[in-house]
């Protein structure tokens, strides 16, 4: 009789693993509209990957390609090294848990994730042992003769997980899986998510625009922007490391002061800005003669310190943990995120600092809409 298992256990970062889906080169176009511009990554069998962007970049259209929801206009995908061209969605061995989540309000929760079983026309006895197994692992099994409608939105994403994993997919797809529960469900759902996919060793490939929640959840991170793969990485390099402006500013907001390149070989750079002139590292992208721009997180300035500047505080914000403060400074509006009792009042003057060590040069590709 066959339970809901972990299939495998999670790899170590860094070791070598076959990909268990593989996308070269692919692309979407509807009428006109080219919504998905030719992208290339591969998702390891157990990992959990984020497509991270705005709303219209096409993240949801590669998940729909992949689900078999959408056709391929150009371009391959593959899983377990089989072209998925020609492959129906019903036959794909790929889940999706949509925004909406899909219950049947007619069934009970039993009956809702036993529903894909049935159709299969298995052994009562083994669909019994599968559904309990199942919403053991999302922890519903209490509530498996309640309605949808009896349930909280939380609960509701948990039937729907526990349905979309009892199949055992190679693949689970989550589309904006969170994006209708409040902030403390949220943040409760990350924790069940990340740790339901530890245990079952299974690939999760989640959508999303909520840069905090791809942070909680990543093993690895695709950021897009109109169409295209901006960067892809593991979170803290993503974090910390931005491809380019637009990477930058979208994932946590950062300062980004514009400047010169002088100098630039072997990953290390010199830019001329407000600060003066700063020597450190820089993404791949950055050259003399492009334009630049100096790449300081809120939590990388200071207040004082060598080669500070005269700035004004323009605006001050609690924020629980920290103070976010914003102040006008070498001609730019720069945000510190302070964690003093007492920030700077409003209309005060400071000397704004930065931590060298932190600070990164970015090719200059402005956000979409500047």
């Amino acid at each position: 009789m066959s339970t809901l298992t972990p299939t495998r256990k999670p790899t170590e970062a860094g070791n070598n693993h076959k990909p268990l889906l593989v996308a070269r080169g692919v692309h979407k176009f509807y009428n006109k509209v080219h919504a998905v511009r030719g992208v290339d990554f591969s998702l390891l069998p157990d990992r959990y990957v984020t497509l991270l962007g705005p709303s219209g970049c096409g993240k949801t259209t590669i998940l729909r390609m992949i689900g078999g929801f959408e056709t391929v206009s150009d371009g391959v995908i593959e899983l377990d090294g089989a072209d998925l061209e020609n492959v129906p969605a019903s036959r794909r061995p790929i889940n999706t848990v949509f925004q909406s989540y899909a219950l049947f309000p007619h069934l009970d929760v039993t009956e809702n994730v036993a529903f894909g079983l049935s159709l299969r026309r298995l052994p009562k006895a083994e669909i019994s042992a599968q559904v309990t197994a199942a919403l053991r692992m999302v922890h519903m099994e209490t509530m498996a003769s309640r309605r949808p409608q009896e349930l909280s939105g939380g609960q509701q994403q948990r039937v729907a997980l526990a349905r979309a994993i009892i199949n055992q997919p190679r693949l689970l797809l989550l589309d904006e899986p969170l994006s209708a529960l409040d902030r403390k469900m949220r943040k409760e759902m990350q924790i069940e998510l990340k740790d339901l996919q530890r245990r079952l060793g299974m690939a999760f490939l989640h959508v999303t625009h909520d840069q905090g929640e791809a942070f909680a959840l990543s093993d690895w991170i695709i950021v897009m922007n109109n169409g295209v793969i901006e960067q892809q990485g593991d979170p803290e390099t993503i974090y910390r490391r931005p491809a380019n402006a637009y990477v930058a500013d979208f994932i946590g907001g950062s300062n980004l002061i514009a400047g010169t390149v002088t100098e630039c070989a072997n990953g290390v750079a010199v830019i001329n800005t407000a600060f003066g002139r700063v020597r450190t590292a820089c993404a791949p992208e950055v050259a003399v003669g492009r334009p630049a721009s100096l790449c300081l997180r809120p939590e990388v300035l200071t207040l004082g310190g060598d080669e500070a500047i005269e700035g004004t505080v323009s605006h001050t914000v609690f924020e629980g943990s920290h103070w976010l403060v914003e102040a006008t400074a070498g001609g730019s509006t720069l945000q510190l995120r302070l964690s003093d009792d007492a920030p700077p009042a409003v209309g005060s003057s400071i000397e704004v600092g930065y931590d060298r060590a932190r600070a990164w040069i970015v090719d200059r590709t402005l956000p979409v809409g500047n």
